[in-house]
């Protein structure tokens, strides 16, 4: 184990510092990759005349730009060895009071300036609740989940609240080079992600917390405010998804882009196989966002039904968490 010296920060153990790989290691971290791969092959060969074409990759990438930044905030809060229920939940609320006080005469901007406050509210709320009144992120966060379910019912009237100025649908549907907005859009938000666990004091300490709370807090961490930073800040990029999405479809409704949260804990899981230390990553929860969105797109294509997808979905979140759990093992 090697320790990280930095202002701040001593003695602290760097968690991503870890012994050579094992072969066990190695196939754990590159199955995940190749099951990607091979994925891919599987469905061209299927239909080589519509997965890889140009409208069919750009389909898939819009399709996952919302979940890749949803995924992104529970990677922050996963990273510190907590869990996030709520995600989804927030973004639902910050993109239902973003459409509704558009509805409302409130400038574009201002309305969207007060959702992704709302999602930054609730993120202060979970952390504080784990942070300093010791709950568990579980219980938390779930109960954090119903009541933001329940405001946002409140928001929309149990309604899905549409015709938003075009302005702000262009921020879901407009295009350059003929790719999205949403999708450079995720690729920005999980650039900045990944500098901040990869390369700031912040994220460094983000890893120590969640690879040894006790050690850290010895170390001079602030572990609180640390947990705390976490849950703020994927409370933000959750309703910058929520909002986004509302701007994609068009319109906004309290249940909207629920399965996201399953689908974040899925990909996150499936990241975690990725790094070397077992941990969750950015790099790796994209790659989990695009297994996800591979099977899911080529599954319509071959005309599978629905509920069959539903049975898939569940079997992929069982071998991400098993994956992981091996992974861990490994270490």
């Amino acid at each position: 184990m090697t320790t990280t010296r930095n202002p701040g920060l001593e003695d602290v153990t760097d968690v991503r510092a870890v012994p050579r790989r094992s072969v066990g290691q190695s196939l754990l971290a590159s199955g995940t990759v190749l099951a990607l791969v091979l994925l891919i092959i599987f469905f061209f060969a299927m239909r080589p005349d519509v997965f890889l074409s140009f409208t069919n990759v750009r389909n898939i990438l819009y399709q996952v730009a919302i979940l890749a930044i949803i995924a992104g905030a529970q990677t922050i809060v996963m990273v510190v060895g907590d869990f996030d229920l709520s995600v989804a939940a927030t973004a639902a609320l910050a993109g239902s009071v973003a459409a509704s006080l558009m509805l409302g005469g409130v400038p574009v901007m201002v309305a969207i300036l007060a959702g992704l406050a709302v999602g930054l509210l609730i993120g202060l709320v979970n952390g504080a609740l784990v942070a300093y009144l010791n709950l568990s992120a579980f219980v938390a966060t779930l109960a954090t989940l119903t009541s933001v379910t329940g405001l946002a019912f409140l928001v929309t009237g149990g309604t899905t609240l549409f015709k938003m100025p075009a302005e702000f649908d262009n921020l879901g549907q407009g295009r350059i080079l003929q790719i999205p907005f949403p999708v450079f859009i995720a690729i920005a938000i999980s650039l900045v992600l990944w500098a901040v666990l990869r390369f700031t004091t912040l994220g460094r300490r983000w890893y120590a917390t969640g690879g040894n709370v006790e050690v850290s807090r010895l170390s001079g961490v602030n572990v609180r405010r640390v947990r705390l930073l976490a849950f703020t800040i994927a409370g933000l990029v959750s309703a910058f998804g929520g909002i986004l999405l509302a701007a994609r479809l068009g319109s906004a409704s309290a249940v909207q882009g629920s399965d996201n949260l399953l689908f974040a804990v899925a990909a996150v899981f499936l990241g975690m196989t990725v790094a070397r230390s077992g941990a969750a990553n950015i790099p790796g929860t994209m790659v989990g966002v695009a297994i996800i969105g591979v099977m899911s797109n080529g599954l319509n294509i071959l005309g599978v039904n629905s509920y069959v997808q539903q049975v898939v979905t569940g079997l992929i979140i069982i071998a991400a968490v098993t994956l992981s759990s091996l992974r861990t093992r490994e270490r």
